[in-house]
């Protein structure tokens, strides 16, 4: 068992890795003087970030809850929840460890609102696909399984914004979000691109046997949907509409292990990055250490995003002319004036 754990390793790492050598000229942003908007005490993980059209930033955090930040003069609030946060005190015990009560507490990952009705949508890595009202509250559970198969790792989220119809990920069929690792080394390729209707309110399996399937973003075009795969460190896109609905194809090999996709401003896209990729051939350390990519339609990178080293980047959200950053692993929400 312990040799195949680092066989699957070994292939894992060969898979993301990268040659050095002369790259094409890219424009490269630092983000290392971002301004930093801090989490409550206690809980860190803004995983994903939402914007109501009321106002506001909306992020999950460690304890299960969706906060909401209303400006300096009001500060952080509890605005979702799931059935368990007010029915079990360990959840509100800032003392316990995160991870030894995610699975009993929740872990709220993807979050995006449906602009027409105020409601917002979260993938539960634990307590499955979600939605509560524009006036927040306790959510409601939308769907535990697709197809006989119950939901194991729910992770990136996005919604269409003409439809209401949600594209979510589950990341593993074996192992929840509480063991990420496993599926890295196992190499499992359990995971789906799923699809929520929101008129007949079904969950259709759109594309199965998937490598650690992270985020999720619907084009400005809404005829495909890019999936970042974390392993092995690409981006694909699966055809909704036109001669290729159906189809599941390469969008771009990425410089490292990609955790969200959000639309751009210019018909493109940003994927985070939760680390580079290994480098072959590489003498030194890079100078530079990598957080997220722009892409553009096509899939080629035009940006590069690089921070501070210890910084890792969940997702990069693009609005009113700032980029936010978050980061499942830090207790602050970056702000970039891009």
């Amino acid at each position: 068992m312990a040799m195949g754990r680092t066989l699957a390793a070994i292939l894992v790492v060969l898979a993301c890795l990268v040659s050095v050598g002369t790259a094409e000229q890219i424009k490269t942003t630092d983000t290392r003087w971002s301004y930093r908007l801090p989490l409550p005490d206690g809980v860190s993980g803004a995983e994903s970030l939402a914007f109501s059209g009321k106002g506001g930033i909306y992020t999950g955090v460690s304890d299960g809850r969706v906060l909401k930040w209303g400006g300096s003069a009001v500060g952080w609030s509890t605005f979702a929840y799931n059935a368990n946060y007010r029915k079990i005190p360990l959840c509100s015990d800032s003392a316990v460890p995160s991870e030894a009560k995610e699975s009993i507490c929740g872990r709220p990952l993807g979050v995006r609102f449906y602009g027409k009705t105020g409601e917002l949508y979260i993938a539960d890595a634990y307590m499955g696909l979600m939605k509560v009202g524009p006036d927040g509250g306790e959510a409601q559970v939308l769907a535990k399984e697709a197809d006989g198969v119950p939901f194991h790792f729910l992770n990136g989220l996005d919604v269409d914004q003409a439809t209401g119809d949600v594209y979510f990920t589950d990341s593993s069929a074996n192992y929840p979000r509480r063991f990420n690792t496993e599926i890295i080394m196992n190499a499992d390729a359990t995971g789906r691109l799923l699809k929520y209707d929101a008129q007949t309110k079904l969950v259709t399996v759109l594309k199965a046997e998937l490598p650690y399937p992270n985020g999720v973003a619907l084009s400005r075009d809404r005829t495909h949907v890019v999936v970042a795969h974390t392993v092995p460190c690409q981006a694909f896109r699966y055809w909704l509409k036109g001669p290729k609905a159906g189809q599941y194809e390469l969008f771009a090999d990425l410089p490292g292990y990609p955790d969200n996709v959000r639309r751009d401003g210019q018909g493109g896209f940003w994927v985070a990055l939760n680390q580079e990729r290994e480098r072959l051939n590489a003498t030194a350390a890079p100078v530079k250490h990598l957080v997220g990519v722009r892409l553009g339609a096509d899939g080629v990178e035009v940006e590069e995003l690089t921070a501070a080293r210890g910084v890792t980047l969940s997702e990069v959200a693009e609005r009113n002319g700032k980029l936010w950053l978050g980061s499942v692993e830090l207790d602050y929400i970056g702000v970039f004036a891009n």
